[in-house]
């Protein structure tokens, strides 16, 4: 198969040098899988880059505590004007004091939008008291990428993005692991493709078949859909491998692999 696409990464994490390798253990511990994409240092992201011709990351880490918020967003900020492949995503916690004013440095420091961790951070996607938040974020026209989904917990899951989009219509998010890691019969159910609902590949393809990956695609929309590795949790060249592996139609690949990023993040006129 012809591969000439231009690729771009919508969901990976980096994490500074004196706590990455800290990091990616949690990560790993947490989900008990093997981490097999990197160190998660911003550098080795960049040289992945280089290796697998990525064109652009979007790059954020989610703070797990109130004291994280403002270095992390300072960090992700640096890096994105150090490495011209990074697009950053800023990030708040809803236990922090007055979450708005950091949401508008958020958008001071040139962010394209925030990432949360529910299941991380301990708070349910669609709790009342993160609607402020939510609605300032629609009126900046900013996009909220979710972790989305996992068995052992009630924060993330499909049907709480439902009712919070019952809510905040006008909220763009990105749902990500195809709508609920683990729980895509209950994404499937609740969630489908429109105009402010996105979708990313990461953290699936290595989990189901290639038939039910293909199935997701067609319920979601591969015009609503993103290509993600979910970096440093799987190789990227194993990623990419297993993304065409789905024998996609060329207007798809295109669509997912880059296309529908450039439109979301308005990256092309």
């Amino acid at each position: 198969m012809e591969r000439n696409y231009k690729i771009i990464d919508a969901h990976t994490h980096i994490f500074p040098d004196k706590i990455a390798d800290k990091a990616v253990a949690s990560i790993g511990k947490f989900y008990d899988l093997p981490m097999q994409g990197g160190t998660g240092r911003p550098h080795h992201l960049d040289e992945q880059g280089e290796k697998y011709g990525i064109e652009h990351f979007l790059v954020f880490s989610a703070p797990t505590t109130p004291a994280q918020v403002h270095s992390i967003n300072d960090f992700i900020h640096a890096k994105c004007q150090k490495y011209s492949r990074f697009i950053g995503l800023g990030s708040l916690h809803p236990e922090m004091e007055n979450p708005l004013k950091e949401l508008d440095r958020v958008v001071e420091l040139g962010l394209r939008g925030l990432k949360f961790h529910p299941d991380f951070q301990q708070f349910a996607i669609d709790d009342e008291h993160m609607l402020p938040v939510y609605r300032r974020t629609a009126e900046y026209k900013l996009p909220i990428l979710f972790h989305m989904g996992d068995k052992r917990y009630d924060f993330s899951r499909p049907r709480r993005l439902y009712n919070l989009l019952q809510k905040v219509p006008d909220l763009t998010v990105i749902a990500a692991h195809f709508g609920g890691y683990g729980q895509w019969e209950e994404a499937a159910r609740y969630l489908q493709g429109g105009k402010n609902i996105w979708f990313d590949t990461s953290s699936t393809l290595p989990m189901i078949s290639k038939d039910y990956a293909r199935s997701l695609v067609a319920h979601f929309g591969a015009d609503r859909l993103l290509f993600g590795t979910d970096y440093p949790m799987w190789d990227i060249g194993e990623e990419l491998e297993r993304f065409f592996s789905l024998d996609l139609t060329g207007q798809e690949n295109e669509q997912i692999l880059s296309g529908n990023f450039e439109r979301l993040f308005q990256l092309v006129p």
